[in-house]
């Protein structure tokens, strides 16, 4: 398919995961990608990547928690590209696995800062880049943390969920400008990130015990659902919360 052809996206966390295989996506769709990540060398990674199947993207290093580096990234994409038509906020820091009360104020600010002030942080620069372009599409990685309990993993779901409101605000708010924000809500997916949770764990198979479908998601599948909030596919999709979780919720 090439129906972004033309279009000018970008992907946070895209060294890895999630990220990584939506902003190949979007390349073999056609779009020129930003590649953002905190990792340089996994950013580039994923450039190689795109570039060796013929796709255009560049590497940037971002703090999603930093608003000076966040202006900055956002202002590399624009100068190099022209514009931005959409953006997928993907980039995140798991839970602690801790009880509440053993939580420091540094863990919790810190995963807060990445993932809720993160995201609040892209959003505020990349809105008005949509709107010069007279529209585009915001998708924000809430996770299903956003929707329900996570047991022992209080500050993570306190921003996943944070990022579900922050997401229906701003599909309200910036509807009559043609934008459109919504939340992918992916239960645990095989990525980097997971393998670090689970390592050592028989979580794996506790969890593909829960689930319908009997398996995890691999990260090419949550993509797929990122990519379609981003398309005109879902021209008339704004302020939801779309869970992919191969069951879970039902």
């Amino acid at each position: 398919m090439t129906d972004f052809v033309g279009k000018v996206g970008l992907v946070t966390g895209a060294g890895s995961g999630i990220g990584r295989a939506s902003a190949l996506e979007f390349a073999r769709r056609g779009a020129a990608v930003g590649v953002l990540d905190i990792d340089e060398r996994t950013a580039a990674e994923t450039v190689s990547m795109i570039v060796a199947e013929g796709g255009i993207a560049e590497a940037i290093t971002v703090d999603i928690g930093d608003e000076q580096s966040v202006k900055q990234a956002l202002a590399r994409v624009v100068d190099t590209y022209g514009g931005l038509d959409f953006a997928f906020n993907n980039a995140a820091v798991p839970s602690t696995n801790r009880e509440l009360t053993d939580l420091t104020l540094g863990e919790w600010e810190h995963v807060l800062r990445v993932n809720l002030t993160g995201t609040f942080l892209c959003m505020k620069y990349e809105l008005p880049a949509l709107q010069r372009r007279g529209g585009g599409a915001i998708v924000n990685t809430a996770s299903n943390g956003g929707l329900y309990a996570i047991p022992r993993a209080s500050a993570y779901v306190a921003s996943k969920h944070g990022i579900v409101g922050l997401s229906k605000v701003a599909a309200v708010d910036y509807a009559s400008a043609n934008i459109r924000v919504n939340s992918l809500c992916p239960a645990l997916t095989l990525t980097t990130m997971y393998e670090s949770v689970a390592a050592g764990t028989d979580m794996t198979a506790t969890q593909e015990a829960l689930t319908p479908l009997g398996r995890l998601a691999g990260p090419g599948e949550v993509a797929a659902a990122a990519v379609w909030l981003c398309s005109e596919q879902s021209s008339y999709v704004t302020g939801i919360a779309l869970s992919v979780d191969g069951g879970r919720r039902a």
